[in-house]
């Protein structure tokens, strides 16, 4: 079975996956005119007024996107970037920043159709995501997409938002602090519960607090190895652009890492850590208080930019300034290592971040689950979705997930599928939107 999976997996997340992904985002970015570039200003203008928001929705513009950041800034940018530069050597990063520029007019189009085509339920909370803008925007021969994509994202966060984060948690602090992994799960199946059981609007309240001090906070720490090592800066950007292009030296710990090892890292990882494509982030988007979704488009681009553009760069700057890949290992461990190398006690850095980071994507992927529940079975599915989210993270802590992980990773892939064919079939009524906006 687990070869099965593995094939399947790597087919899912192989050449053409990694195509997609980019050709999607390269389709939309032309339509657009690189406008997800040249309006960067205004989307953080319109971030900064979007406290409140104006319009029908549960949550601020905002609140919108800390709580999408909330699932996004995880694992991925501190070990899922180690591991890229560790497989793919220097040029990885690279390949990220490519994959971030496309992936924000990805990501843009999703917040346009989550708003545009995104309903209330029979509570009156307002849901929205692939799987809406597949049945309101598209013909009815395309609408089984959207109940895929529904079934493969009920799942999905179960395995690489739920279990695993727990499992990788409670494996730091046990190293670090020799905390039984128990002991670390009910710890977290008490606080996530807390949040997660009082429903989008007490998750958004946390993440508008929790995710701008602990991104910031890391941004914080980064800046200071970088600024402390600045005559290694430059050094740094040259190998990273020229590993890109080049490839890497077959020595230590990245040995053999040629050009095609940097691009298909970079941009898996890439598209792991800022999940543009994946259909996830616009279920949060769709719950903003806005009427216009061309606004909140801006506003969830920039989730991509901060989460590779900023936080992963931060991260495989410090990785290269302390050349610390010769080492061989990788994932959180590189990471630690680097840190460490800058500061005594940088390690905890690491610890802290990689606790935080988890902790935001869990309660930020239980609500993209639930709305994937609501999809399907309508609102009777969610408290039975809570307490099943809730129960699962202390199990996470005491068995073997490399199966777990797998499945999930598959079944990530298989959200993007239907999510990217809408995209496409919707990207005219995009640009004819972002088009009429502008004229104004």
């Amino acid at each position: 079975m687990a070869e099965i999976i593995t094939v399947i997996n790597g087919w899912a997340w192989g050449p053409v996956m990694l195509v997609l992904l980019l050709g999607t985002g390269l389709y939309l970015s032309l339509g657009l005119g690189f406008m997800t570039v040249r309006k960067l200003p205004v989307a953080l203008r319109l971030l900064l007024q979007g406290r409140r928001g104006e319009g029908k929705g549960d949550i601020s513009p905002f609140s919108a996107l800390m709580t999408s950041l909330s699932a996004t800034i995880g694992s991925g940018n501190i070990a899922g970037v180690a591991t890229a530069l560790a497989l793919g050597g220097p040029g990885a990063l690279f390949w990220m920043w490519i994959t971030a520029l496309v992936g924000m007019a990805t990501k843009y189009a999703e917040a346009v159709c989550a708003v545009r085509f995104r309903e209330q339920d029979s509570e009156g909370n307002f849901s929205g995501g692939p799987m809406y803008y597949i049945r309101n925007g598209l013909h009815r021969r395309w609408h089984w997409l959207g109940y895929a994509f529904a079934v493969f994202g009920s799942f999905a966060g179960f395995g690489i938002a739920n279990t695993v984060q727990s499992n990788s948690v409670s494996q730091v602090m046990n190293d670090s602090f020799s905390v039984p992994p128990l002991a670390t799960g009910l710890v977290l199946m008490v606080l996530v519960g807390a949040v997660v059981l009082g429903g989008i609007r007490r998750i958004a309240s946390v993440a508008s607090y929790l995710v701008p001090l602990m991104a910031l906070s890391y941004i914080l720490m980064s800046l200071i190895v970088i600024l402390v090592n600045a005559a290694e800066l430059p050094r740094a950007i040259a190998t990273i652009v020229d590993a890109a292009f080049t490839g890497s030296a077959a020595t230590g710990g990245f040995a053999g890492a040629t050009v095609w090892a940097a691009l298909r890292f970079g941009v898996a990882r890439g598209i792991f850590s800022n999940e543009a494509g994946l259909g996830s982030a616009p279920i949060a988007h769709a719950a903003a208080k806005t009427n216009q979704p061309v606004e909140q488009g801006m506003i969830a681009m920039l989730g991509t930019f901060i989460d590779t553009l900023v936080v992963c760069t931060m991260t495989g700057l410090v990785i290269v300034i302390m050349d610390v890949l010769p080492t061989g290992i990788s994932g959180a461990s590189l990471t630690s290592t680097a840190f460490a190398g800058a500061f005594p006690g940088g390690e905890y850095i690491v610890t802290l971040g990689l606790c935080l980071f988890a902790f935001t994507t869990m309660i930020g992927w239980s609500f993209y689950g639930e709305r994937c529940v609501v999809f399907l079975v309508g609102t009777r599915g969610i408290l039975p979705f809570r307490l099943a989210w809730v129960v699962a993270i202390p199990v996470g802590t005491v068995v073997e997930l490399d199966m777990v992980w797998l499945i999930a990773d598959t079944l990530n892939a298989f959200m993007a599928i239907p999510n990217l064919i809408a995209l496409l079939l919707l990207g005219p009524l995009v640009f004819s939107i972002t088009r009429e906006y502008f004229k104004r």
